[in-house]
């Protein structure tokens, strides 16, 4: 079915396509957020937002591509065109399932079992981020009123014998909330299948405030720092758990400037406000505009995208994730990596913006 929305004073959708890739564009009343999404990985392409109070009270044209309007402020990196999307360098936006960032050596046990998800491989067993990100989602449901647009993406592509290492069968609901300021996303996963399938969710988005990132100041209300090593991989044990009052420069909870500093590390212990919601602040102090990405339970994953194939440093992922890397080796992660026949488990995340005017 075509979703197409032409209300007056309610947020509308339209289908489009970043080459041969189908997506999706939602637009509010007045023209002052869009939000372009790909069906591939339900990967959000762009999110802009007008500064100010509020955006030009006049009805928008309807969007054909990616061509940022003048009056919007693009707040994401996300894949500029569909060979980027199609090569997932970087990652940039992914929705990652069943596993966020790295399985060592693409090997893991289960079940009883051992899996491997690189069979036949001996070099480069490097394998991160799931396989949601490149899975194909269809649009079921969509919502639109004059404040926000509700979207409910599913894939039913994750069933034994499609991914190597992986005889489970998932299926996946993403739905996004689009405000006038916030995008909210939900992932939820039932185990359609007869047993029980290791899951982990997260999101994998780059956030642009200044080029580069040097001059940003971050605050991360984390207490702990996952120790790795120089594979990335976490230590065993309790070795992993750094407390950050014993590392004073990966320490975010004071506010500080990112400068120079390379990071690649995952954050543990997270500081929730009363409402149970943990809050990373990404703000420029040049122009006092500010990102909050937040998260109901996880970690929150930190990268400067010094390895990023096209414009290195000009944006910052800040990844909300249920578990920490190769969370599928760690014995005390099991039980809540679980997902047992016929239940379903949420993960809910987003972020906010809070322009200067705000």
């Amino acid at each position: 079915m075509p979703y197409e929305h032409r209300m007056p004073y309610e947020y509308r959708i339209t289908e489009g396509r970043l080459g041969d890739e189908p997506t999706v564009t939602v637009s509010a009343p007045d023209g002052a957020v869009r939000v372009v999404l790909a069906l591939r990985g339900a990967t959000l392409l762009s999110w802009q937002v007008a500064r100010g109070a509020a955006g030009q009270l006049t009805e928008p044209t309807e969007p054909t591509d990616l061509t940022e309007p003048t009056d919007l402020t693009e707040l994401t990196d996300g894949y500029r065109d569909e060979a980027e999307l199609l090569s997932q360098d970087g990652v940039r936006a992914g929705l990652l399932a069943p596993f966020s960032n790295r399985v060592a050596n693409g090997r893991y046990h289960h079940g009883g079992r051992d899996h491997d998800l690189l069979p036949g491989r001996v070099e480069d067993r490097t394998v991160y981020h799931g396989f949601a990100r490149e899975a194909p989602f269809r649009l079921v449901a969509a919502t639109m009123t004059a404040d926000s647009a509700r979207l409910l993406l599913r894939s039913t592509s994750i069933r034994p014998g499609r991914y190597a290492g992986y005889p489970f069968a998932l299926d996946l609901d993403v739905e996004y909330t689009i405000g006038r300021r916030e995008l909210g996303i939900e992932i939820r996963a039932t185990n359609v299948g007869e047993t029980t399938a290791p899951y982990a969710s997260g999101w994998h988005p780059y956030f642009t405030l200044s080029r580069p990132v040097d001059d940003l100041i971050l605050r991360i209300p984390a207490h702990t720092l996952i120790r790795t090593d120089a594979s990335l991989i976490p230590l065993r044990g309790k070795e992993a758990l750094l407390p950050l009052d014993r590392c004073p420069d990966m320490d975010f909870r004071p506010p500080r400037r990112l400068g120079t500093a390379v990071i690649d590390a995952c954050f543990a212990d997270l500081t929730p406000g009363p409402d149970g919601r943990t809050e990373t602040v990404l703000s420029d102090p040049e122009s006092g505009d500010a990102l909050r990405v937040w998260q109901y339970g996880g970690y929150m994953h930190v990268f400067t995208g010094d390895t990023l194939a096209r414009d290195r440093r000009a944006s910052i992922a800040l990844e909300p994730v249920e578990a920490p890397t190769d969370a599928y080796n760690r014995p005390e992660h099991a039980a809540a990596l679980s997902l047992e026949p016929g239940r379903r488990r949420g993960f809910r995340f987003g972020v906010t913006y809070l322009p200067m005017t705000h």
